[in-house]
């Protein structure tokens, strides 16, 4: 799905679209690309966020630690 978007950048993102297209790369794709890559660390830190929750939830840890225990009592079959 192709959309056009229009912004208007300010200084600081001026200067890193012309560092980004100093080697001739389009301003499309350099924006493109800082798009995708800001999404993917977005989901990245989401994914900690919710890792590092976990990691703190007792109940979790102590299910854990119960599932864990349950696997080596299989393991020994």
């Amino acid at each position: 799905m192709a959309a056009t978007i229009t912004f208007r950048p300010d200084d600081e993102a001026r200067l890193a679209i012309d560092e980004l297209t100093a080697d001739g790369t389009p301003v499309s794709k350099v924006v493109r690309d800082a798009l995708v890559e800001a999404a993917a660390r977005h989901a990245k830190s989401r994914v900690r966020a919710e890792v590092e929750a976990l990691a703190a939830d007792p109940v979790d840890r102590t299910e854990a630690a119960q599932v864990l225990r349950d696997m080596e009592l299989l393991r020994a079959w």
